[in-house]
């Protein structure tokens, strides 16, 4: 894949999400499908009530048909296989939420085992097909480690899990989620790029473009929220892609966003059970910032610098 036709599947899956968005939109709104605000979120939130949710669909299905269009690499196919399970995931998630009313669809268990078991069949595929070995690249090390398999299928899976789960927190401010994962989606296309993975490569460029087509209607003041459907796909596209390239260990530092959200979930959590006090005045992070008198865009401006600097220290430590 040369350099034009990254650019042709950029432009075009843009457009495609662009196009599509108006399109979804206006069907989610008939058919009902608002956002229930949590009571414990931030009261001014509450606003937020009936905007529509599931719009993950606006990029999902760009990426999907960008993919299909230019890209036969057996690698990204699978990546955008599982990705898609995972999202089927979240799908589930939103409707019990949505159409159901249980305000907070699957529980912790059933989703994470739905989400190891998706991964456990994503692991093997891979080894069957002999598209991946158990050698994880380290930071700042020319010699990469080879896991024996007992050890890196419990990794990858504690990785695939704790990263969807985390990408999943993030999506807690209008244009967080999607901002962030433009910037890492890049990121893994520079690296993909350099490394000749050059399919891979044009995958990343497809979801960061589909991403920016939709964050038209989800930065602030948001007019269609991804759901779970959404987050819980890019979290699969981003854990996949770095498994696939043998970078999982890179991921937790280029997506160092998503860690932080979930570790101040965890904070806050062993905090107030352990001496019934709050380290943030809310979690995950991103409220706690909000309840500081941050605006939305603030919060998001500031996690895509960080994320930014976060890719520019993981790139060097992979070259």
């Amino acid at each position: 894949m040369e350099e034009y036709i990254l650019l042709i599947t950029a432009i075009v899956a843009f457009g495609v999400a662009a196009l599509t968005g108006p399109v979804i939109i206006p069907v989610l709104h008939r058919l009902k499908f608002g956002q229930e605000i949590r009571e414990i979120g931030p009261s001014w939130h509450k606003k937020k009530s009936g905007t529509p949710t599931m719009g993950g669909f606006i990029f999902i299905f760009s990426v999907i048909l960008v993919t299909l269009i230019f890209i036969r690499d057996p690698k990204v196919l699978f990546v955008l296989l599982f990705s898609l399970v995972f999202g089927a995931i979240g799908f589930v998630d939103d409707f019990i939420k949505v159409i159901l009313k249980r305000n907070l669809g699957l529980t912790e268990k059933q989703k994470s085992l739905m989400q190891i078991a998706a991964a456990l069949v994503f692991v093997f595929a891979l080894f069957f097909f002999d598209m991946t070995d158990t050698t994880i690249a380290v930071p700042f090390m020319s010699t990469p480690l080879v896991l024996p398999v007992y050890l890196y299928i419990p990794f990858v899976l504690f990785v695939i899990v704790g990263a969807t789960n985390s990408v999943n927190l993030t999506d807690g401010v209008d244009g967080l989620a999607a901002s962030v994962t433009v910037v890492v989606c890049s990121f893994f296309a520079l690296v993909a790029y350099n490394m000749g993975e050059t399919p891979i490569a044009g995958f990343c460029v497809i979801n960061a473009a589909a991403l920016l087509g939709f964050l038209l209607f989800n930065a602030h003041p948001a007019k269609v929220f991804m759901g779970d459907t959404g987050s819980l796909y890019l979290g699969g596209v981003v854990c996949f892609i770095a498994i696939v390239l043998k970078l999982p260990l890179i991921l937790i530092i280029a997506g160092g966003v998503y860690v932080l959200e979930t570790l101040s979930v965890i904070i806050q959590v062993t905090s107030f059970k352990l001496t019934g006090k709050r380290v943030f005045k809310m979690s995950p992070i991103h409220h706690h910032f909000e309840m500081c008198g941050w605006s939305e865009k603030k919060i998001v401006l500031t996690a895509i610098l960080i994320t930014m600097l976060l890719c520019t220290v993981s790139y060097f430590m992979c070259v």
